[in-house]
């Protein structure tokens, strides 16, 4: 009988000692707290993230951002960060804590510190960005990115777009300033029917102000044709010897003749350039060549030293004329009343030099060149909507025959252009 129970004692623990081994065999011996995390479903991980993005903006806001923008949702500031970069960077606190520099153009991306999971974030990001967006569009959007991030091509005026499409993207939330932006765009899409973003790398209201002057130029202005004007870096570094201090991208420590040398070219290349696409006639022809010309790193580059130096020249005599009793505009006052350039020297030791480094145009900087170019340049300041700031023009006291350029801004740092004129604006 003892024999019995032993016998299906030990057939029993066999039994179950083969279920316990099939057991360990297909299932896994246990979830950790994080991977247990990992089987929510999809709304619940929505949810949670969402939570969290919310939480972290709201924290950012209060400590960092104006009142009227603490709401300001994950997705303004990610579309911010990816689109709105220039010389001072937009939104600086919130931007810090959110994004990584990627290069000179500031290309950015989300970036959520502390975050161990970042597969999972990106998951969720995603599928929030479906909720507001189709995957063709989320898919055309990486692609921009990714060209964007490429050392090969960067894009430095982007195809256009309906003006209220970029907009309703752009500003999707209800805070005042949202609001306020919106509105800003709807005034000027009663005038323009598209926009063209422009890259921003301190180099951006160089780039909208030259591109929308060439693209509607149909002769060569009459600064550009004087015999002298090639002349001008040596008849400038024969008078004053602390111009041999002139910065050229990426070329510090050149000499006095290496500088005075590739001024020229620039400048000849700006004259020969203008010249070829002011004698296009057809609309197409001439958009074709002013983006191609701004597909060239190097030529594009080498026309804002240009237009640089021709704001030295500029500065330069307005100081000399307001020292010998001459009427200067009122803007050359305030130019010359900061203590960072009292005098011309200053002014390209301080600002000029830095143009495209460090640092974009200040706005009495906006004048300066509008002066040097002998342009109107009208801004739809859209921050500034509903005052009498929101069209401003640079001089605010323009010659008549001066060309007008028009540009766009959120926040007197970045501009873009709008493009297109509306046929009852045109009429």
């Amino acid at each position: 009988m003892l024999l019995f129970w032993e016998r299906n004692f030990m057939y029993f623990f066999i039994l179950q000692s083969q279920d316990n081994l099939q057991g360990w065999v297909t299932e896994p011996t246990g979830l950790s707290a994080g991977a247990e995390e990992k089987i929510e479903s999809v709304p619940t991980q929505l949810m949670k993230h969402k939570n969290e993005v919310g939480l972290a903006s709201e924290e950012l806001g209060s400590a960092n951002a104006p009142a009227d923008q603490t709401e300001q949702t994950m997705s303004e500031i990610r579309h911010d960060s990816v689109y709105r970069s220039a010389g001072r960077p937009e939104k600086t606190d919130m931007i810090k804590s959110l994004v990584m520099d990627q290069d000179a153009s500031r290309n950015c991306e989300l970036y959520l510190p502390g975050s161990g999971n970042r597969s999972a974030v990106e998951s969720s990001e995603e599928s929030e960005e479906d909720m507001y967006r189709d995957e063709e569009e989320i898919e055309r959007e990486k692609i921009l990115l990714s060209e964007a991030n490429s050392s090969e091509y960067k894009l430095s005026v982007s195809p256009e777009m309906d003006i209220m499409e970029y907009c309703r993207k752009e500003w999707r939330g209800n805070t005042p300033a949202a609001k306020r932006m919106r509105k800003g765009y709807e005034a000027v899409a009663q005038k323009f029917a598209s926009i063209r973003r422009i890259r921003g790398d301190n180099y951006c209201a160089f780039r909208a102000t030259l591109f929308q002057a060439l693209s509607q130029a149909t002769q060569l202005p009459r600064w550009l044709q004087s015999e002298d004007f090639t002349m001008l870096p040596e008849n400038l570094l024969s008078k004053y010897d602390w111009i041999k201090q002139w910065q050229l991208r990426q070329k510090p420590g050149k000499r006095m003749g290496e500088i005075r040398d590739e001024i020229k070219e620039y400048l000849i290349l700006l004259r020969q350039k203008w010249k070829n696409i002011s004698e296009i006639k057809g609309p197409l022809e001439k958009q074709e060549a002013c983006d191609k010309l701004f597909k060239n790193e190097e030529e594009e580059y080498s026309l804002y030293e240009a237009l640089k130096f021709l704001m030295l020249n500029t500065a330069i005599e307005l100081y000399n004329a307001d020292k010998s009793g001459k009427r200067v505009p009122v803007f050359s006052w305030l130019l010359f009343a900061r203590d960072t350039s009292s005098n011309p020297c200053q002014l390209m030791q301080n600002h000029l030099n830095h143009i495209g480094h460090s640092g974009g145009l200040e706005q009495v900087e906006m004048f300066l060149l509008a002066y040097a170019l002998q342009y109107t340049i009208q801004v739809y300041r859209l921050y500034k909507h509903s005052t009498d700031e929101f069209v401003t023009l640079y001089p605010n006291d323009p010659e008549e025959d001066w060309p007008v350029v028009t540009l766009i801004t959120e926040d007197d740092r970045h501009y873009n252009i709008p493009v297109r004129m509306c046929q009852e604006t045109m009429l």
